[in-house]
């Protein structure tokens, strides 16, 4: 691989670290695409699984009390639950129409988070309360989400902000979780398929850019007033929507071809 490309790449790490860090989600969505410019693949998606499972080890001490056990169990179990749910979807529908739709669905989210936070004066307004059953029914639309188009974090980010809870809560909750399913991603991986000594050797690199990241914007994070983190959140779930519908833009380009 050429200088430049892991120039590249240790650039990517970094920032994507830093946005995790700081709202705590946003690593995959800016990494997985430009991995894909400098990689095959299944070696980018590897990487993004193995360098996400070792920035929680960095971002997640100083968030540990912030974290609602409860919340999180629930979040894991609906996930578990709608994950299967997901896969069978992806087996029986057209994936193009399906990132298609997911894409739209985010974007319109991002809309609505970002009118609110207008009409609140900077405040984002909570337009229901969170409840156990609310919570579970979250965790299982993230993991349909996972398994159709693999982006578990707008569901979950989505019903947090919507839901009216804190930037901290938010960014604990979601590092759990993401800490919880990618964990669990890269031990199936390495069950199943495999992952190569080459790319170990790749993430080992990538990793000392990830931590320097986290531990830049986990401060940066902490200081994010509520205001500020909307804006974050809504620019994040933009690049998320626009991220998968450019995917399916593309994927659907190649079938024309």
């Amino acid at each position: 691989m050429e200088l430049s490309h892991w120039a590249g790449l240790a650039a990517t790490t970094f920032v994507a670290a830093l946005l995790q860090a700081a709202g705590g989600f946003g690593f995959a969505v800016l990494a997985a695409p430009l991995f894909l410019l400098f990689l095959d693949p299944p070696r980018a998606i590897q990487l993004v699984i193995i360098v996400t499972t070792a920035l929680s080890t960095v971002v997640l001490p100083g968030l540990r009390r912030a974290i609602a056990p409860g919340l999180l169990v629930r979040l894991a179990v609906g996930g578990l639950a709608g994950l299967p749910l997901g896969l069978i979807a992806f087996r029986h529908t057209d994936p193009v129409l399906i990132r298609a739709a997911v894409g739209v669905i985010i974007l319109a989210f991002a809309m609505l988070l970002g009118l609110s936070r207008r009409r609140g004066r900077g405040r984002t307004q909570a337009p229901f309360r969170m409840s156990p059953r609310l919570d579970l029914s979250a965790g299982a639309i993230s993991g349909i989400a996972t398994g159709l188009v693999g982006m578990a974090g707008p569901p979950v980010l989505i019903y947090l902000l919507l839901g009216g809870a804190s930037p901290r809560a938010v960014r604990a909750t979601l590092l759990s979780f993401f800490a919880l399913s990618y964990a669990a991603t890269l031990v199936t991986h390495l069950l199943t398929i495999g992952i190569p000594a080459a790319t170990w050797l790749a993430a080992g690199i990538l990793i000392p850019f990830a931590f320097l990241g986290g531990f830049v914007g986990r401060p940066l994070g902490d200081r994010l007033g509520a205001k500020a983190f909307a804006m974050l959140a809504t620019a994040l779930l933009t690049i998320a929507g626009l991220y998968t519908l450019a995917a399916a833009a593309v994927d659907l380009a190649a079938r024309t071809e």
